[in-house]
């Protein structure tokens, strides 16, 4: 593993009990950062992140709240400070998916995808980044995907969810770019997770990506950690894809 590049520094890190989210807060612990482990429900999956988190010497608490709820994201910012101090680090992974026939989907699908992906980055970023601007120092990462860019049948609302938090990612790059904070995307194609029934069955790969197999979440991990590092500073607005060739593009 890498020098402590991170020590010193606060990640908050949601949607974090499993996948993506797990191998990221273990990856930014491993590096020196301090981590809040967030959850919706599932304390044990997320209070094991933790421990592994402090089995490894590093430093970890667990806040459950959904981030499509702005008090509860308030208040979970507010436990990474008082704990740590600030928060220097934010990636935005929480994520609902669904996969439906948009005539068969109903508002409340429709909804609960955008809701997490779009207005919950959106209480994140005003929740945390205030402590960057302060410190004058931030690393925002959102998690996108894939299917927008090529376009998968049965899934328009995470298209739309992911399309849009693109563009709120760029936007905020914009803004922030002069204060020492940089945002970014990572990009994932078809990722070896383990999925909640609602999110379907992963689709085949009728054409498999240069790379004939599927991404696996320290592979995700790794990109993110890449882009929280102090050096990054000058890596903003950008879309990093992890997706073994399936697509190439901005």
């Amino acid at each position: 593993m890498d020098q402590k590049l991170l020590t010193g520094k606060t990640a908050l890190v949601t949607g974090s009990a499993r996948n993506i989210g797990r191998a990221t807060a273990l990856r930014l612990a491993a590096s020196g950062a301090n981590v809040v482990v967030n959850a919706v429900q599932d304390r044990a999956a997320a209070e094991s992140v933790r421990d592994e988190i402090e089995a490894n010497g590093g430093q970890a608490i667990v806040v459950l709240a959904d981030v499509s709820d702005g008090d509860a994201v308030a208040a979970m910012a507010e436990a990474g400070r008082n704990a740590f101090g600030a928060i220097d680090i934010l990636v935005c992974n929480a994520s609902a998916r669904g996969q439906k026939p948009f005539l068969e989907m109903d508002y409340a699908a429709w909804r609960r995808v955008i809701d997490i992906s779009i207005d919950g980055t959106f209480h994140l970023a005003q929740a945390v980044l205030p402590m960057m601007v302060e410190r004058r120092w931030g690393r925002v990462v959102t998690l996108g995907g894939i299917a927008w860019h090529v376009g998968f049948k049965n899934r328009v609302n995470n298209l739309v969810a992911k399309s849009g938090l693109t563009g709120l990612t760029r936007g905020l790059a914009a803004e922030f770019g002069d204060r020492g904070i940089t945002v970014n995307m990572v990009s994932p194609g078809a990722v070896e997770t383990v999925r909640p029934a609602s999110a379907g069955v992963l689709p085949p790969m009728e054409t498999p990506p240069p790379v004939p197999r599927l991404a696996t979440v320290d592979e995700v991990a790794s990109a993110v950690h890449f882009l929280c590092l102090p050096e990054q500073g000058y890596v903003t607005g950008q879309i990093i894809h992890v997706n073994g060739g399936m697509f190439y593009g901005g």
